[in-house]
């Protein structure tokens, strides 16, 4: 009798598929190779692949619903994956710049400004950013499979308006603004204390609003009803801001080995985060209250399986 793999099992499977995709994602040879190789640095250097993991597994979650195999599901969601990756590693490039939080080390490895200078880490996020959308707009696409199932263009149409309003002025682009203006850095508009309400709506946009984008694009893409979508995009909102709870916390009590990134850099900073407004042990229990209201989600939805899994495993995870 098959036994279902663990979930981390089947997490790195899913990092596999991505990461080959990922290689066919770039315009080698049709670009000039210096900005190629700074955008493959910020793209291929590893991490938790959790954006593009979510997009295939909620894919996955959501196929009975609509005569999908498994299989067929994940080629299915595969570029939009894909796209959801590349729009967070680009996030990430710019985020290190010495003008945002000036970091040296992600994923364990020298930051893209560190190797290649800040004007070309700036040219390799745009690219990285622009080419998403390219990617999401092919027909075939250039990382499926031969012979992959592709979705219907006004599905990826849809997909293409989610993922552009969760990277853009209401998403990511809103909160590193937030964040900029919380840290001090920004002239004009002066620092102002920060209550839980602001960090709430701060981390809703940086970080929460990509992570729900992934998982409403892996439902989306399957033609499945809107319904489900909502419900799939309250459980991704709770577990994005869990997500973002425990990576605070991890911030202060993990090392960069753990990390793969600076350690206690936030502290250092004086960047507004959950543990400096309401302690460790308080904003672990705002995590497990974020997770109990997914997972109660996924069950009213009549949906589980993985994404509970995903879930308990936001509380527990060290990295």
């Amino acid at each position: 009798m098959s036994t279902s793999p663990t979930l981390s099992a089947y997490l790195d499977e899913l990092r596999s598929v991505i990461d080959t995709a990922l290689r066919q994602a770039l315009p080698e040879g049709a670009a000039p190779t210096l900005v190629i190789d700074a955008m493959q640095h910020g793209l291929m250097s590893g991490g938790k692949r959790l954006r593009p993991c979510l997009a295939l597994m909620t894919a996955e979650t959501v196929a009975p619903l609509v005569g999908l195999t498994t299989p067929r599901a994940r080629l299915m969601a595969l570029p939009s994956a894909c796209a959801v990756e590349m729009i967070h590693c680009y996030s990430l490039v710019h985020d290190d710049l010495p003008a945002m939080d000036n970091d040296t080390l992600r994923r364990g490895k020298p930051t893209t400004h560190v190797v290649f200078g800040d004007g070309l880490a700036i040219l390799a996020g745009d690219g990285l950013l622009t080419e998403a959308f390219g990617l999401l707009a092919a027909s075939p696409s250039p990382v499926a499979p031969a012979g992959s199932p592709e979705a219907p263009a006004d599905r990826r149409l849809r997909v293409i308006s989610v993922l552009a309003t969760a990277a853009g002025a209401v998403g990511m682009v809103g909160g590193q603004a937030i964040d900029l203006r919380a840290a001090g850095r920004v002239p004009s508009h002066p620092s102002e204390p920060m209550g839980e309400r602001e960090l709430r709506e701060m981390h809703a946009r940086k970080t929460g609003a990509l992570i729900r984008a992934a998982a409403v694009s892996g439902a989306m893409i399957t033609g499945v009803d809107d319904a489900v979508i909502a419900a799939i995009d309250y459980y991704a909102q709770e577990v994005g801001l869990a997500f973002q709870i425990i990576d605070d916390v991890l911030d202060v009590e993990g090392s960069a080995a753990d990390l793969g990134k600076t350690a206690g850099k936030d502290a250092a900073s004086g960047k507004p985060t959950y543990p400096a407004l309401h302690g460790v042990e308080q904003s672990r229990r705002l995590a497990v209250d974020c997770v109990a209201r997914a997972k109660a989600t996924l069950d009213a939805a009549g949906l589980g399986g993985r994404l509970t899994e995903l879930a308990d495993w936001s509380l527990t995870r060290t990295k």
